[in-house]
């Protein structure tokens, strides 16, 4: 996988700064371009129902980030929706620009709340292309002003389904990128492992914990040892809470997930294994989703403002290349 195109989600708040500062570091390092992106609710917008939000107000919240040179570098463009599902509006956008990765914030939220679901949980169900969420109260790895990535330690959930090995082949991107240790975590379920620390078994007959390992250790690549460390670890329990206890525990700077699976998969109203990791993580989470194929785009950079509705098939309304 190689990051082309960035999509950041913002509501040009202070609190959606950290959403941006993550994004136009991540461009930065992979040279991607950096696709900004503005919601607002249908009702507040003008006569036709599209919210009117000023380009320079877009970039001016950038340039905290990022001079003008490198927006320009970045192929640095703004969208803006107005619709009343932001989730939907989002994962639309993506789709249409063939975008590599969504980098957004999510807020923290009661848990009576949390029932209710939350737009960035949303997107992480339907989004054409992996996502990264964070809060703004977490663990940092963007040092400084944004051009140096810090990151060190990168730990994968994996229950050996399709969607953790696409978690798998993500966390080893990243690992190799930043040169991080990769810790890679399965959960056994509640009461697996009942029997003593040692314990005989018939010829040929392992635990449940054994197995695990076992399996564990055939799941990345010989190559990946050369360039990075690897640590396995077997845990039994609830798999979010594991989850999380092990990236408190070890300092974790970011967690990759599937998004389905037998053991991470999206259950019930109550929250999904994937969600709650959502809302509690101490670092940012990278939830990974089957990449759609991107339609064919231009590899001409153009700086922009396109106002959109987000009724299907509406025509952008303004789109001013730069200069």
């Amino acid at each position: 996988m190689r990051i082309k195109r960035i999509l950041c989600p913002t509501d040009l708040t202070a609190d959606s700064e950290t959403a941006l500062r993550y994004g136009v570091a991540l461009a930065r390092a992979y040279e991607a371009q950096f696709i900004q992106m503005y919601c607002q609710n249908s009702a507040n917008g003008n006569s036709d129902g599209v919210p009117v939000v000023p380009a320079e107000v877009m970039e001016q919240a950038l340039l905290k980030h990022a001079d003008q040179g490198e927006l320009k570098t970045l192929g640095w463009q703004s969208v803006v929706y107005g619709c009343d599902d932001p989730g939907d509006c989002i994962t639309r956008e993506a789709a249409k620009s063939g975008v590599d990765l969504i980098v957004m914030r999510s807020r923290r939220r009661p848990h009576r709340a949390a029932l209710l679901g939350s737009v960035a949980e949303s997107v992480c169900r339907t989004a054409p292309c992996p996502v990264m969420v964070m809060h703004s109260d977490e663990r940092d790895w963007i040092k400084g002003t944004g051009r140096e990535i810090g990151l060190k330690r990168v730990l994968v959930a994996y229950d050996f389904s399709d969607y953790s090995e696409l978690a798998l082949k993500l966390g080893l991107l990243v690992a190799q990128e930043y040169q991080a240790e990769l810790h890679l975590l399965h959960v056994l379920p509640p009461f697996s492992l009942n029997e003593t620390e040692i314990t005989w078994y018939p010829l040929g007959k392992e635990g449940v914990y054994h197995k695990a390992a076992r399996r564990l250790q055939r799941v990345v690549p010989d190559e990946a040892h050369l360039w990075c460390t690897i640590k396995n670890a077997i845990s039994e329990g609830q798999p979010y809470r594991e989850i999380l206890n092990y990236a408190q525990r070890n300092e974790i700077d970011l967690v990759c997930i599937g998004a389905h699976g037998a053991g991470f998969g999206i259950q019930t109203l109550f929250g999904s294994n994937v969600d709650r990791v959502l809302r509690q993580a101490p670092c940012p989470v990278l939830v990974a989703r089957p990449l759609r194929l991107p339609r064919e785009t231009s590899n001409v950079l153009v700086e922009r403002q396109t106002i959109r509705n987000c009724d299907a098939g509406a025509p952008a309304l303004t789109a001013t290349p730069a200069a």
